[in-house]
C-alpha cells in the first residue's frame, strides 16, 4: 500500500501579528483579510485544473497533503509538527484538521476496500468487514456542506445506522469524561469510607444531576455494582457509537478510517497506552488523557510507521500528525445553532419538561475543565443574517503566554463552560423492542446512549437507524424506559404535540461556510441571498498566527 502522502508545493499569505485579541481578529477582518472557506468533499489544487476552482461545487484546498503532514507528529517546542501548531496557532490547527477531514483521498494514497485483503473473516469479531466504502470522512459527516454534519447509513450492523453530525463533539467527550472522574471518585471515597467504619456501605451514583444507581463499597476493597444502571461496571461512560462503545473521539478516528475508509493509521499515543505488557499513560495533543491503570482502549490496526511488524500485510497509510489535526478540529468544532424562538416554541419547551422528555433528555449540562479555545454561539439573528437567518458570534477561550519562543503558546483558559440546548444525559437506557437492533450473532442490542436532541431539527430520518421518518413518529417509537413519557405525549392535543415538534425544529445544524459571523459579517446590507460572496462565514485564517505556514 502506498503512504498518505503527496508532493510538497509552496503557498504564502498575508498575517496578523502574534499578540491576539478577539477586537483585534475583527480588525483584520474589517479591513479585508479574509480567505473562502471551500466545501466538503474537497480535492487537492495541485492534484486537479485549478481553471475555476473558487467556483466550482467542493473548491479544492490549497495545501498538499505533504505540508499538511509537515514534520508530522511532535510537540510545542518542534517547528512544523502538529503538537507545535495546536499549541502555538490552535486556529490554524483546526481549519487543517477540517481540510484533512473533508479531504477527498485517491487510490494511491490508500483509500480502498481494505478491511483485510480478502474480505472474509468473522464479521462478529470484526465488524468492519460490514462497513461501507468512503473516500472522505465527509462522505458519511458532510451535510450541511462544508461541515462535520450528518450523512447517510453506516452498514455496522445487519440494521444499519445513520452517521451522526458531530457538531459540538468535543464538548460531548469532555462531558463524558468528567462525568466518568465524578463516578469513580464516588466510589474511591465509598471505599476509604468502608475500611474506616469496618462495614459496607452503600453510596448514589449521581453526577452533573444524572443519577445511575448506586454501589456498595466493603471494608476488603470489593465493590458491588449489581445497581449501576445507565453504565457499565467500570463506571467509564462511553459517549460515542448509539450503543455507548467508544471512550475518545482519537479512537472513532483511528477506527473510522479503517474500518470506512479502508485505511491504517499508527498513532503513537493510542499504541503507547494500549502496548501489551508495557502501557504507559500519555496525553494526546487535544488534551485528553489517556490511563491504561483505568481503561481498555481500542488498540490502532498497526503500531509501526514503516514495517509490516505482525507480517499480517498492513502498514500505516496514516501519518499521526494527520489524526492529532483531526481530533482537534473535532475537539473545537461548532455546536448547534438555535433558531428562531416564538411563543409556541417556548410552549413546547416547557411541555418537553412537563411530561418528563427532560427527565433524560436534560437540557443543560456544565464542562468544569474546557479543553477548547474557543466557543461559536449560533442564533437566529435576521438583522445581522444574510443567509438562513442565522448569525454566529466567535468568542475565545485562551491566554496567551509568551515562552520565549518566536510565537507564544495559547493556552486554553479551562474555565468552566455551560453546554446549553443539549438534552442528554449520556446515560444508556432501554427504549424497548422498537428500538433494539440486531448484531451479526443474532443478538439484540438493547441498550443505547441518551442521543442529544441539539441539532434535531435538521437530521431526519430520525433513531439511530434511521427508520423514524419524522419527529412525531420517533417520539412515538418511545417505550421501555420512556413508556410514560411518550403515552403523555399522545394524550396531549394535537396543537400541543405540534409546540413540541416546533420547538425540536429550532434545534438546529448550520453551513459554516454560508453563516456571517462577528469574524467575517459578510454584506448585512443585502436583504438578496444569491450572491454568496456577500453570505459571511465563521472564517478562520484571520486568526492564524504564523505566516510561514502560508495558505490552507
Amino acid at each position: 500500500m502506498n503512504s498518505f502522502i503527496s508532493k510538497k508545493s509552496s503557498q504564502t499569505m498575508s498575517h496578523c501579528t502574534q499578540r491576539w485579541t478577539l477586537k483585534r481578529f475583527l480588525f483584520v477582518c474589517a479591513t479585508g483579510f479574509y480567505f473562502q472557506l471551500a466545501h466538503a468533499a474537497l480535492v487537492d489544487c495541485n492534484l486537479v485544473d485549478q481553471s475555476g476552482w473558487m467556483d466550482a461545487p467542493g473548491g479544492c484546498i490549497v495545501k498538499p497533503l505533504a505540508e499538511q503532514i509537515g514534520a508530522g507528529h511532535g510537540d510545542a517546542f518542534t517547528s512544523g509538527t502538529s503538537g507545535y501548531l495546536i499549541k502555538r496557532d490552535p486556529a490554524r490547527a483546526i481549519r487543517r484538521g477540517r481540510q484533512l477531514f473533508n479531504r477527498k483521498t485517491s487510490k494511491a494514497e490508500g483509500q480502498g476496500p481494505r478491511v483485510n485483503h480478502t474480505s472474509s473473516g468473522d464479521i462478529v469479531a470484526n465488524r468492519a468487514l460490514g462497513a461501507g466504502l468512503a473516500d472522505s470522512c465527509s462522505s458519511c459527516h458532510g451535510r450541511p456542506r462544508g461541515s462535520a454534519g450528518f450523512g447517510g447509513a453506516v452498514a455496522t450492523r445487519p440494521d444499519s445506522r445513520d452517521a451522526p453530525h458531530l457538531f459540538g463533539l468535543g464538548l460531548v467527550e469532555q462531558l463524558a469524561d468528567e462525568m466518568t472522574g465524578k463516578l469513580r471518585a464516588i466510589k474511591e471515597r465509598a471505599l476509604v469510607k468502608a475500611q474506616q467504619k469496618g462495614r459496607c456501605i452503600t453510596r448514589k451514583l449521581r453526577v452533573k444531576g444524572v443519577s445511575f444507581g448506586k454501589i456498595k463499597a466493603c471494608p476488603d476493597g470489593t465493590v458491588d455494582t449489581s445497581q449501576v444502571v445507565g453504565v457499565a461496571g467500570d463506571l467509564r461512560i462511553r459517549p460515542f457509537f448509539s450503543q455507548g462503545g467508544t471512550i475518545s473521539m482519537r479512537e472513532f478516528i483511528v477506527g473510522a478510517f479503517n474500518a470506512e475508509m479502508g485505511m491504517q493509521a499508527w498513532d503513537p499515543v493510542l499504541c503507547a497506552v494500549t502496548e501489551p505488557g508495557a502501557t504507559a499513560a500519555v496525553v494526546s495533543p487535544a488534551g485528553f488523557k489517556y490511563d491504561p491503570a483505568k481503561d481498555t482502549f481500542e488498540r490502532p490496526p498497526v503500531c509501526d510507521a514503516v514495517s509490516d511488524a505482525d507480517g499480517d500485510g498492513v502498514v500505516a497509510e496514516i501519518d499521526p500528525a494527520i489524526i492529532d489535526y483531526i481530533e482537534f478540529y473535532l475537539l473545537n468544532y461548532f455546536k448547534p445553532g438555535l433558531y428562531e424562538q416564538t411563543s409556541y416554541t417556548r410552549l413546547g419547551l416547557r411541555l418537553m419538561e412537563r411530561i418528563g422528555c427532560t427527565s433524560c433528555h436534560k437540557r443543560n449540562m456544565t464542562i468544569d475543565s474546557d479543553r477548547r479555545v474557543a466557543d461559536v454561539e449560533t442564533r437566529y439573528r435576521p438583522e445581522k443574517a444574510i443567509f438562513n437567518g442565522l448569525f454566529a458570534q466567535v468568542s475565545t477561550l485562551f491566554s496567551v503566554v509568551d515562552d520565549g519562543n518566536k510565537y507564544p503558546l495559547l493556552v486554553p483558559d479551562r474555565k468552566p463552560f455551560t453546554v446549553k440546548n443539549f438534552f442528554s444525559d449520556l446515560k444508556r437506557h432501554d427504549l424497548g423492542p422498537a428500538f433494539h437492533e440486531r448484531d451479526y450473532d443474532g443478538t439484540r442490542v438493547t441498550h443505547f446512549v441518551t442521543e442529544p436532541l441539539w441539532g434535531v431539527g435538521s437530521t431526519a430520518p430520525y433513531g439511530h437507524d434511521g427508520r423514524s421518518i419524522n419527529l412525531d413518529q420517533v417520539i412515538r417509537r418511545h417505550g421501555g424506559e420512556a413508556e410514560t413519557s411518550r403515552l403523555a405525549y399522545q394524550n396531549l392535543p394535537g396543537w400541543r404535540r405540534g409546540a413540541i415538534i416546533a420547538f425540536l425544529q429550532t434545534l438546529i445544524l448550520f453551513p459554516p461556510d454560508d453563516t456571517a459571523s462577528n469574524l467575517n459579517p459578510g454584506n448585512p446590507g443585502t436583504a438578496d441571498p444569491q450572491s454568496p460572496s456577500e453570505h459571511g462565514s465563521i472564517s478562520l485564517p484571520p486568526l492564524f498566527q504564523i505566516p510561514e505556514e502560508g495558505a490552507e
